[in-house]
C-alpha cells in the first residue's frame, strides 16, 4: 500500500515537448502511478525571449492538440500565464505536489530559470527532475580529444554519430492518472495568440501543428522525397524537404523518432541509404547549433568571431522595409520574403540567399534579419535562426566565408531555372519570359505592366554591392 508521498501529485512541466510520445518527464510521471498535472507555462520571466507573432500562432495550435491528445488518456492540460516560478509556487501550494519534472532546454535564459527553480524547489522540500528530449546528444556529452567544444560541423557530426549506437524511444502512456479534484486552468483563447484585425495567418492553412500533424509530415516525406533529397533539396519549387523544423522546435516530434525512422526505412531498404544520410545531417546541424550556444550563450547579441564587431554596417531603414516586404527588384529575394510573410516559412536555399542579400547587398547587419525572422518564421528556434544567420554573415561558427556573397540572378537560374517559385509568389512575374524572370530589369519592355514598377530596376546593383561589401570587409 503506498502512503505518504507516493499519494502526491506530480507537475510535468511542458516547454518545448508537446507531444506524448518520446517525452521522458511525462513517461517517468506516468510511471510513477501518482496523479499527474500537466502543465504549460506562457512563461513572463525576464529575460526569456518572447515568441514571436508567428510562433504564437503555432503554438495556440499546438496546445490545441496536446490539450486533446492528453484527454484522450485520462488527463487535461493546465494553462497559466506569468513567471514560471511564480506559477509553479502557487500551483504546488494548491496541489500539494511533491515532485516537479520537465525536459531540457538550452540557453542560457532557460538553463538560468530552470536552475534558479531547482534550487527554490529543493529548499522548500519539492524534488525537481530534467531530462533529455529534445537533442540526439546534449551539448556536453560531445568533446573533441582536448576535452572542449567543436567549432566545426563535420568533425562535431562525425563524434556525435559514434554516440547513437543505442537510440531508443518510448511509446506514449497509454493511461495518465489526473488528480481527483480539477486543477483550474486559463483559458487558451484568452491568451489571443492567433492574430486578429487583422488575422494575417491565411496561408498557414497548409500547417497542421501537433504531434500527429508531426508524425504524418514525416511519414510523408520518408514516403517520397527523401529518395531525391540530395539532388532536389535545394529547388524551391518542388516539395522536397521535411518541413519538419517546426515540430522539431515544439517538440510535437522529437529528434530520436526522426533518426530512428529514417534509419530504419533505409535498412529495411525503403529509402537509400545516402539519402537518409544526407538528411539527418541537417538534424546534426540542428545539434551543432544547439551546441555552439550552449557553450557560447551569448551569441543571440555578440559575434562568434570578435573580427566582425567592427564592420561598418549600414542603417538604411527603406532598404529594411524593402527586404522584409519582398520590394527588393530582385525576384528571388522578393520570392522568399513573401512566401515567409504568407506562409510563416521559406525553403532553407532561399534563406541563404534573402540573408546573404540582407548582409552583403544592403550592408545591414544580421540581428536586423534574425529578428524579422524570429517574428515570422513558425519555426522560429533560437538556436538554428542564430546559428544561422551569422553562418550566413561570416560571424559564425564553422560559418562561409564573409567573401561567398551570393548573386541573386545566378542563384535563382540554378535552383529556380523555370521560374516557378518566382511565378508563384511574385505573382507580378507570372507571365514573364524565362530567360528574363531572374533579371527582369534587363528587357523593361517585355515586363508585364504590373512588374514594371519592382521590376525596371533593383534597389541595388548587385556588382556594385559585391564590390562595397568586400572592401568594408577587406577594412576589419
Amino acid at each position: 500500500m503506498r502512503t505518504g508521498h507516493d499519494q502526491d501529485p506530480i507537475i510535468v512541466w511542458f516547454r518545448k515537448d508537446l507531444r506524448l510520445a518520446d517525452n521522458p518527464a511525462l513517461r517517468h510521471a506516468a510511471d510513477s502511478g501518482r496523479p499527474v498535472i500537466c502543465l504549460y507555462i506562457l512563461d513572463e520571466t525576464p529575460g526569456i525571449r518572447p515568441m514571436g507573432a508567428a510562433s504564437l500562432w503555432w503554438l495556440d495550435k499546438s496546445l490545441k492538440s496536446l490539450a486533446q491528445a492528453l484527454e484522450a488518456i485520462g488527463n487535461k492540460l493546465v494553462l497559466r500565464k506569468g513567471v514560471a516560478a511564480e506559477v509553479l509556487d502557487a500551483l504546488i501550494a494548491d496541489t500539494g505536489a511533491t515532485r516537479v519534472l520537465w525536459n531540457r532546454l538550452y540557453d542560457k535564459a532557460s538553463i538560468d530559470r530552470d536552475s534558479a527553480i531547482k534550487t527554490r524547489l529543493k529548499d522548500v522540500g519539492v524534488d525537481a527532475q530534467s531530462f533529455n528530449a529534445g537533442l540526439l546528444n546534449e551539448p556536453w556529452t560531445v568533446q573533441n580529444g582536448s576535452g572542449q567544444p567543436y567549432k566545426v560541423f563535420t568533425p562535431y557530426w562525425r563524434a556525435a554519430r559514434e554516440h547513437l549506437t543505442e537510440v531508443t524511444v518510448e511509446a506514449a502512456p497509454k493511461a495518465l492518472r489526473a488528480l481527483e479534484k480539477a486543477t483550474p486552468s486559463e483559458r487558451l483563447s484568452d491568451w489571443r495568440l492567433h492574430p486578429t484585425a487583422p488575422d494575417w495567418s491565411k496561408g498557414f492553412d497548409l500547417w497542421t501543428p501537433g504531434e500527429d500533424g508531426a508524425r504524418a509530415r514525416l511519414d510523408r516525406f520518408l514516403s517520397g522525397p527523401v529518395a531525391r533529397y540530395g539532388e532536389t533539396r535545394d529547388i524551391p519549387g518542388v516539395e522536397a524537404t521535411s518541413r519538419l523544423s517546426p515540430h522539431l522546435h515544439f517538440g510535437e516530434i522529437g529528434p530520436r523518432q526522426v533518426w530512428l525512422a529514417a534509419r530504419h526505412a533505409a535498412e529495411a531498404g525503403d529509402i537509400p541509404g545516402a539519402q537518409a544520410d544526407k538528411f539527418l545531417s541537417e538534424i546534426g546541424w540542428r545539434e551543432f547549433n544547439h551546441s555552439i550556444l550552449f557553450h557560447w550563450p551569448d551569441l543571440p547579441s555578440r559575434n562568434f568571431k570578435p573580427e566582425f564587431d567592427g564592420f561598418p554596417w549600414s542603417k538604411d531603414h527603406a532598404a529594411l522595409e524593402a527586404w522584409t516586404r519582398g520590394e527588393t527588384g530582385y525576384p528571388i529575394v522578393d520570392a522568399g520574403m513573401r512566401e515567409l510573410w504568407v506562409t510563416g516559412f521559406m525553403h532553407n536555399r532561399v534563406r541563404m540567399i534573402v540573408a546573404s542579400f540582407l548582409i552583403k547587398h544592403l550592408m545591414i547587419d544580421w540581428r536586423e534579419g534574425e529578428a524579422w525572422f524570429w517574428d515570422t518564421l513558425v519555426d522560429a528556434d533560437l538556436s538554428n535562426n542564430v546559428g544561422n544567420w551569422q553562418w550566413t554573415a561570416g560571424s559564425g561558427a564553422d560559418a562561409a566565408p564573409y567573401f561567398r556573397i551570393f548573386n541573386p540572378i545566378t542563384q535563382g537560374e540554378k535552383f529556380d531555372p523555370d521560374g516557378a517559385y518566382v511565378r508563384r509568389w511574385v505573382p507580378e512575374l507570372a507571365g514573364a519570359r524565362t530567360d528574363l524572370i531572374h533579371k527582369p530589369w534587363t528587357a523593361p519592355l517585355h515586363l508585364p505592366a504590373a512588374a514594371k514598377r519592382l521590376y525596371s530596376r533593383p534597389i541595388v546593383d548587385h556588382a556594385m554591392a559585391r564590390e562595397r561589401a568586400l572592401e568594408a570587409y577587406h577594412g576589419l
